[in-house]
């Protein structure tokens, strides 16, 4: 499944999810690095992380600014949306709490503000008018600034046309999920592709074996080409889409995860091997 070369194409971003987590230091962090250094560390390593704080809490406007500052120029942040938004049992009455996420200062990341991940407990269920209802309350932009909206259901009630078509008609993008249970949707329905890979294994150097990074690296120079790839499966088979660059984003999750940094770090040295990942802020 090789990507034609001289084919225009989106930019692929490897990261992780989150930067402080303890085994990481000596594996990934340097022994004695300050607790204050890590995200400068990890984005001078890595072109993405998801950010798992803002999950679990509300976030204040210094705090992304301060983000902002720590990392790189071309380093991209994608956000977790707040747990209180999607895992409610009518999603049509989130409006609240999605206003108060997107006006809590993630617009001070400037253009380091990528995809806001919208993440459904593996027991949310499809209900096509409730979906659509939260679909609908997702902003385009706020101010200036265009928003990129993914979302990542996990029960197998999705794995359905209706519910690809539907995101598809609001340019939202699906998880495509690397996960032992959760469902596996490769369908494009924006102009970015987001795959969360979570099936590494710690006794791997790079959690994941050489040829399966060869693989994926092969699938995201598709995506970003604007191919689909072959051996991923596709929910809604009569969609017909033009091909056209898009970004992508893969994260290396897995459950024990000491081993992502490395894994993030092997799979971006395939898809982009002369980039340098991280540059100096002005």
């Amino acid at each position: 499944m090789p990507s034609k070369k001289n084919e225009p194409a989106g930019k692929i971003r490897a990261g992780i999810g989150g930067w402080t987590f303890e085994p990481w230091r000596g594996v990934f962090y340097p022994e004695g690095l300050p607790h204050a250094k890590e995200l400068e560390y990890a984005s001078h390593h890595l072109a993405t992380i998801e950010v798992n704080g803002t999950y679990y809490r509300t976030q204040k406007p210094s705090t992304f600014a301060s983000w902002a500052k720590e990392s790189p120029d071309n380093f991209v942040f994608s956000l977790k949306g707040p747990r209180y938004t999607t895992n409610r049992r009518v999603l049509a009455e989130a409006g609240e709490s999605i206003s108060r996420f997107i006006d809590s200062g993630i617009t001070e990341l400037g253009s380091k503000l990528g995809p806001l991940l919208w993440q459904f407990a593996p027991t949310k269920k499809f209900d096509a008018a409730d979906f659509g209802a939260f679909l609908d309350l997702l902003p385009s932009k706020v101010g200036s600034h265009r928003l990129q909206h993914v979302v990542e259901p996990r029960h197998p009630s999705f794995c359905t046309p209706e519910f690809v078509e539907l995101v598809r008609k609001k340019s939202v993008a699906i998880v495509y999920a690397d996960h032992a249970t959760y469902p596996a949707i490769a369908d494009i329905t924006s102009d970015f592709v987001y795959a969360r890979l979570q099936t590494g294994d710690d006794s791997i150097p790079t959690a994941y074996k050489p040829k399966a990074l060869d693989q994926w690296a092969e699938r995201a120079k598709a995506w970003a080409t604007g191919d689909t790839p072959k051996d991923l499966p596709i929910i809604d088979k009569s969609a017909k889409l033009a091909p056209s660059p898009r970004d992508v984003f893969v994260f290396f999750i897995h459950e024990g995860k000491v081993r992502a940094p490395a894994a993030a770090m092997a799979f971006q040295k395939r898809v982009s091997p002369a980039d340098k990942v991280g540059k100096p802020s002005a």
